[in-house]
């Protein structure tokens, strides 16, 4: 019997900068999946998960099924399709997982699925001989194009790493960071709102599509592509969401680095008093918190009760991608019993939990 595993991953700054070359600052958290596996020779991916529908997955059929989007039947194909893509070899498997990632926790659930898919193959069929880099590229165009998420590689590359790094996409920098908040006597928490996913792409897609509108006045692609004073010096009308979230885009770009040399030096206040920053500038100009397409605001209601609960004492901001989801909080341990009460009291008995770092 094969065991492979996969860890869950935190968004520490960097609110939606990877899909446009930015930088960011990830974790892999000490949850995650694990997958107990045998080989097979009938070219099927069978999967067999606790509380979950059991899937029998045919590898010969790598096409996409639009009718698939957002399934963990789509990311197996697509990550055997992404294999083949690169020459990697992949064949059929009898597995089953325990994970400890609820849909939701936001502890990106689906790229942790897709790097264990590739984990999988990557030891079955390839001697492990796919790098990290490899192994997250292969995960991401899985949820790209199977998937239907129009993600960039941050989440991957987290998962796929198993540890805290800062990244810049532009570069090509990948830097291990020594992510400790406990020796800070800090707390870093996740709240899960409730709030659903589904019905989002579109108001995802929107981000990535408004800051290539900006980068394409500049005859760019993406807006790491563009020089962050020649975006200051034009006067812009900020009234437009894509100026907004480009403005977003080029402070959070350039509050990364301060945000990992705050954490390596175990500056508390400074680290979280850049944190804040991030979090209003993604509820600002980002405007990621509540969109037509849903009207859900239950993520909204967290972050004011966060507010409300952290204001001159800790840290709060919208953790991944936002319109649903979770709240990330930093602050003093001894505060956290206090805040963890609360924000039970208003989304539930078990939806804040402290994270781990990898």
């Amino acid at each position: 019997m094969n065991s492979f595993f996969a860890p869950g991953r935190t968004e520490l700054a960097g609110n939606h900068t990877d899909h446009q070359k930015g930088r960011v600052l990830a974790s892999a958290v000490d949850k995650g999946i694990h997958a107990f596996v045998e080989p097979n020779f009938d070219n099927v991916a069978r999967i067999r998960s606790a509380g979950f529908p059991d899937m029998d997955i045919n590898l010969l059929d790598l096409d996409v099924h639009p009718e698939e989007f957002g399934s963990s039947t789509a990311l197996v194909r697509g990550v055997a399709s992404a294999m083949y893509d690169i020459g990697a070899s992949f064949g059929g498997f009898d597995a089953t997982l325990e994970s400890e990632l609820s849909a939701g926790s936001g502890l990106s659930s689906s790229a942790a699925f897709a790097v264990l898919m590739c984990r999988i193959f990557n030891g079955l069929y390839n001697n492990s001989e796919l790098e990290p880099y490899a192994v997250a590229r292969v995960a991401q165009q899985a949820e790209n194009l199977h998937f239907g998420k129009p993600c960039g590689l941050m989440d991957q590359l987290a998962c796929s790493l198993g540890k805290a790094v800062y990244i810049d996409f532009l570069t090509g920098e990948i830097i291990p960071v020594n992510a400790d908040f406990s020796r800070m006597g800090l707390t870093l928490c996740l709240t899960d709102t409730g709030g659903s996913h589904a019905g989002l792409d579109t108001s995802y897609a929107r981000i990535p599509a408004d800051m290539r509108y900006i980068a394409s006045f500049f005859g760019k692609e993406l807006l790491g592509e563009v020089d962050p004073a020649e975006f200051y010096a034009k006067k812009w009308n900020t009234s437009d969401r894509p100026v907004r979230r480009a403005k977003h885009f080029f402070d959070e770009n350039a509050r990364v680095p301060k945000m990992r040399d705050a954490l390596i030096a175990g500056d508390a206040a400074e680290y979280m008093r850049l944190m804040n920053e991030s979090g209003r500038s993604s509820e600002t100009l980002l405007t990621n918190i509540v969109t037509s397409a849903t009207d859900d605001r239950k993520l909204e209601t967290g972050l004011y009760l966060s507010s409300k609960l952290l204001d001159g004492i800790g840290a709060w901001r919208v953790h991944g991608g936002g319109f649903a989801g979770c709240v990330q909080a930093l602050m003093p341990s001894e505060y956290f019993p206090k805040y963890k009460s609360e924000m039970e009291a208003a989304f539930g008995l078990g939806s804040c939990r402290a994270l781990k770092l990898g």
